[in-house]
């Protein structure tokens, strides 16, 4: 194998460099504000703006310590009143998983065709 044009040898790696975003300090912020002050999660935000989720953990480390804090009705809501969301939530989870396993059922029946069909 001719190894002079340059080509791939098996010795030197493959190098893709993707360009790196840069992102104003303002679109920084409101992201952070979003988590902090929002009170939604890392994956949410960063899957609604398209960025990684470590960069904006990242922004949001820099806010708090400028100071951006969540606010009053975040910090003092009702412990009873998110203890029943979390609940109702649980409930709803449990209902889905239970769905999803009979489709699983179902289908791995129908695939095997055990499906009971004529």
């Amino acid at each position: 194998m001719d190894t002079r044009g340059g080509g791939y040898n098996g010795r030197q790696e493959a190098r893709f460099t993707m360009g790196r975003r840069s992102f104003t300090a303002e679109f920084k912020e409101q992201a952070a504000r979003q988590v902090i002050q929002g009170g939604r999660s890392f994956r949410e935000v960063a899957d609604d703006l398209g960025i990684d989720a470590s960069s904006l953990r990242h922004w949001v480390r820099l806010a708090r310590a400028a100071g951006v804090t969540p606010p009053q009705a975040l910090v003092a809501a009702d412990p009873a009143k998110r203890v029943r969301e979390l609940e109702a939530e649980v409930a709803r989870l449990k209902m889905e998983r239970e769905i999803l396993k009979k489709a699983a059922a179902f289908f791995a029946r129908e695939s095997t065709g055990e499906g009971g069909r004529p």
